[in-house]
């Protein structure tokens, strides 16, 4: 054996995984086919319940000391849901970020990114999983993570289906300095069905606020890796908000489609799929970054019970069992709120009828904290033997008490 865990992918879920294996002692090789880590933020917010996650693990701290990553708010399909700030505080920590210092936490311990590996083979026996790369190199390694993104050449390997629905439109996302516009979130609608959501991501090392900016509207078919210019970017936002919003600087900008799947297993004997490689969908709330670093936490403990000869057969079964639930509840909530946001901008008046009773009832306090539980990651219980209200979830905050809250 070269390694005990294989991770094919060093994105945030790739690198999330290598990290919790290190609490393990197992032994890791993570292999990437870039040869250069990405400068693309698909993800602009960390959700509480994966802050929790790596405070447990002693890694919020070094993580937040990296900048200035303030508290943002929650929201649903656009829709603010600020009781849910305090409850259950988010934190804007673009991926870029969330990338850069997990790499660098690996590499302090020895462990460094095999870049430039592109996987074309694989083959499993009842020892190990055998890889092989187009630069003619091997690995041998007890189990393979597959953290190699929606286009997994894993999946594809092991021939999983990634059953759902295509994408039928798409979009721009794109992280930009602007002028003229507030600190708040907003969802504003143009002429013609044109729209374009914005909310805070932070500042720059000069302390200059940064926005994550997402805009589409009729006609919006272009394919995904047609580049994305300023000049675009401008006409956009001078349909939808006019003269008085104005680009001071383009960091980095993708396209994005609509596209909702998720692979139908999970486990593959010694080979298991975690983040966009298990599950794709509109980057909302960021909810494809924390899922996917929610599937690499929930499977890295179990996979160092294996190796380590201490768990029971039905543990790594327990992966599938635990997070593909979760990964469709995720997919169930985007495509409702790509609806509320009309991303297609049909500007259908039934959807903006059912858009504007739902913002009112967003403001009710019980309606709000459900839908913070959703976006947070908080409403996720697995099953349990002899469940009870409180068996699987989050500590409530008693009267009187200044701890934080505890997760269970």
């Amino acid at each position: 054996m070269n390694t005990e865990v294989l991770i094919v992918g060093a994105g945030p879920t790739g690198l999330t995984l290598a990290n919790d294996l290190l609490l393990t002692g197992v032994s890791t090789v993570l292999a990437d086919k870039r040869a250069h880590r990405s400068d693309l933020s698909k993800a602009g917010g960390v959700q509480s319940r994966t802050l929790a996650a790596l405070d447990q693990r002693g890694l919020l701290e070094p993580l937040l000391a990296t900048g200035n990553h303030p508290l943002t708010t929650a929201h649903f399909a656009g829709i603010q849901l600020p009781l849910a700030r305090r409850r259950l505080p988010w934190r804007s920590i673009p991926q870029v970020v969330i990338e850069g210092f997990f790499e660098q936490h690996l590499a302090a311990q020895g462990i460094h990114v095999q870049r430039e590996h592109d996987l074309v083979g694989l083959e499993q026996d009842e020892d190990g999983v055998t890889a092989t790369f187009a630069n003619g190199s091997t690995v041998r390694s007890r189990y393979l993570v597959a953290a190699d993104g929606g286009h997994s050449r894993v999946r594809s390997l092991v021939r999983d289906e990634f059953p759902g629905r295509a994408g039928t439109v798409t979009v721009v996302a794109a992280d930009v300095r602007l002028s003229g516009v507030g600190e708040s979130m907003t969802h504003t609608w143009g002429e013609d069905g044109h729209w374009a959501h914005l909310f805070p991501l932070g500042t720059d090392p000069q302390g200059r606020p940064l926005r994550r900016l997402a805009f589409g509207g009729p006609g919006q078919l272009l394919p995904r890796e047609a580049p994305v210019t300023e000049g675009e970017i401008r006409d956009a936002l001078r349909v939808v908000f006019g003269s008085r919003v104005q680009l001071l600087e383009l960091r980095y900008a993708r396209r994005i489609t609509n596209a909702a799947r998720q692979a139908a297993h999970y486990r593959h004997r010694r080979v298991f799929l975690a983040g966009d490689a298990a599950h794709v969908h509109l980057p909302l709330g960021a909810q494809g970054m924390n899922t996917g670093m929610q599937d690499a936490l929930n499977l890295g403990w179990k996979l160092g019970a294996a190796v380590r000869g201490w768990a029971p057969e039905t543990l790594l079964d327990s992966h599938h069992a635990e997070r593909h639930p979760a990964g469709a509840a995720v997919l169930r909530n985007v495509q409702a709120q790509g609806l509320l946001m009309d991303w297609e901008g049909t500007r259908d008046p039934a959807v903006t009828a059912t858009r504007e009773l739902f913002t009112a009832m967003a403001q009710l306090p019980q309606a709000q904290n459900h839908l913070a539980d959703l976006m947070s990651g908080m409403a996720i219980r697995y099953p349990m033997v002899r469940r009870t209200p409180l068996k699987g979830s989050s500590v409530p905050k008693f009267r009187n008490c200044r701890t934080p809250p505890l997760y269970l």
